[in-house]
This record gives C-alpha cells, sequence and structure tokens, in this order.
C-alpha cells in the first residue's frame, strides 16, 4: 500500500511538473529536479543521506555523468537530487539570463527542498564543471553565513576558468571586447550568453568565497580535459588544504565518458566514508 502511495505522488509530480507548476523556484521561475532513492528504499519509513548534483553549463540534470553518479550513489545506499539551473534542460528562464549568483540561488532553493525531507539523514554537494564552481561557492557562503553546510563535497573538473574566460574576452570559441560585451554572445552559434554573465563572472570571489567551506572535498580531473584545464583542480585543492585529495583520472576528458565508471566508483567511495 505505502509503494502504492509512494507511485501516485510521483506520477503526481511528474504531472505537475509537465504542466508548468513547480515543486522548487528560484529566481528565474520553476527549477526541474529528479530525486533517485536506493532499491527498496521506504521514504515514510526509512532514512538515508542525499547527495545534490550540480551540472555543467550548457548541460542538465539528465546528460552524463549525472544519471550514472544518481545510479552508483543509489546502488551504495545514498539518496541523490539531480535538477536543471534555470535557463538549462526543463527548468524555466533564458540561458541568456544565467548568472552564476543565480545558479547559486537554484542550488540554495533546491537545498531548501531537501532540508524538508523527513527521510534525508545529511546531505552532501557534487558540482560538475561550472556546477562545480557553484557547489564550492555555495558551500562556502552557507559556511559564511553559520548555516549547516554539506557533510562532504566532490568536485569533478571545476571550472573555475570561467572567470579568466570572461575576463579574456574568450568563452569557448565566441569573442568580445571584456569591458562592454553586447547583449548577447553565442558559443558555437547556438548557445547565448549574456551580458550580465559576462561581466559579473569576472567579478567572482571563486575562491575566496570556496574557501570558508571546511568539510572534506574529492577533486576529479581528466588527464585528457581539454576544456576545463587541470590548474583549476590543483588550485581549489590549494585552496582546501589537507582536507581535500586531489584525484587525476587517466585519460577521461571533460565530459566524463572513457573512465565514467571510474568517477562514479570514486565518488560513492567518497560519501560513503564522508557519511559513516
Amino acid at each position: 500500500m505505502k509503494r502504492t502511495l509512494l507511485t501516485l505522488a510521483l506520477c503526481l509530480v511528474a504531472f505537475a511538473l509537465t504542466a508548468g507548476e513547480y515543486t522548487v523556484r528560484g529566481p528565474e521561475g520553476g527549477l526541474s529536479f529528479k530525486v533517485a532513492l536506493p532499491d527498496g528504499f521506504d521514504p515514510e519509513a526509512d532514512r538515508c543521506p542525499m547527495v545534490i548534483l550540480m551540472h555543467g553549463i550548457f548541460s542538465s540534470k539528465d546528460f552524463n555523468p549525472m544519471p550514472s553518479l544518481a545510479k552508483g550513489l543509489a546502488r551504495a545506499g545514498i539518496a541523490s537530487i539531480r535538477f536543471d539551473f534555470d535557463g538549462h534542460g526543463k527548468s524555466d528562464g533564458r540561458m541568456q539570463d544565467m548568472t552564476i549568483e543565480k545558479e547559486i540561488a537554484d542550488a540554495m532553493a533546491i537545498l531548501e527542498y531537501v532540508h524538508g525531507l523527513p527521510y534525508v539523514s545529511e546531505i552532501g554537494f557534487l558540482g560538475h564543471s561550472q556546477g562545480g564552481v557553484v557547489a564550492s561557492m555555495t558551500a562556502g557562503r552557507m559556511s559564511l553565513q553559520g548555516k549547516d553546510a554539506p557533510k562532504g563535497m566532490v568536485l569533478i573538473a571545476p571550472g573555475a576558468v570561467i572567470k579568466e574566460a570572461c575576463q579574456g574576452g574568450k568563452f569557448f570559441n565566441a569573442r568580445f571586447d571584456p569591458k562592454d560585451p553586447p547583449e548577447y554572445i553565442r558559443c558555437w552559434g547556438v548557445k547565448k550568453l549574456g551580458r550580465e554573465y559576462l561581466l559579473s563572472t569576472q567579478e567572482l570571489d571563486i575562491f575566496g568565497t570556496a574557501a570558508a567551506y571546511d568539510g572534506k572535498v574529492l577533486l576529479l580531473h581528466g588527464t585528457r580535459d581539454g576544456i576545463v584545464p587541470l590548474w583549476c583542480s590543483e588550485r581549489y585543492k590549494e585552496t582546501y588544504g589537507d582536507r581535500s585529495d586531489l584525484i587525476l583520472v587517466d585519460g577521461e576528458n571533460h565530459m566524463i565518458t572513457r573512465r565514467r565508471s571510474e568517477v562514479v566508483q570514486r565518488t560513492v567511495a567518497f560519501f560513503k566514508v564522508v557519511f559513516q
């Protein structure tokens, strides 16, 4: 009976999302998300930790490595919630209006929702690429504000290079005047980044904000990452010091397509220890 009621509830949530009514809202509107629970888990009787998964720029909750990470965590008895940032995937908003500050607000909105789930015992963060920047800054800001920060955090190829890219006037294949960017630029002729993003990203205190977080951190970076340079993870390692580990994944690229199982296994192993 309990499983039948849970299935009905999930169906109602899915219907609400397709109807444009979202359970969680960020500054640009509704945020689409998916929750993955361990097999046999009863949310009305059981408790388990949950990891909030944050995707990279131009990606979504439904693009790997997010689904693979969710499955791996669930097999280890750890729940997860993955969501689309504003302007991405099925969430409200325009890509053109996205900024890091708005994505931090999205993450905080999801976190507030997770805090309200009675079956969640502890919380962790995971961010890939730009999602790594958002995760690290969100955790740091929580610590600065005296809020309960995540128990542990995994950063996969954290894209701190976005600041230098905007300062240098080149984001992927798009060039612009960093002091006076246009209303928007087009990356690969398709994806729009707005003027507010291009200007505000230049002023981010990424590592200064991240440094306030004092929990355990695992940094994973592929040796063949052609998008986010290794110095980003190395700088995070310097920022977090002894409370962090940096592991280079031999032969892995930025999209985590070559050694994905290893990345998932290392992520799961980290959180199993953190949540003990």
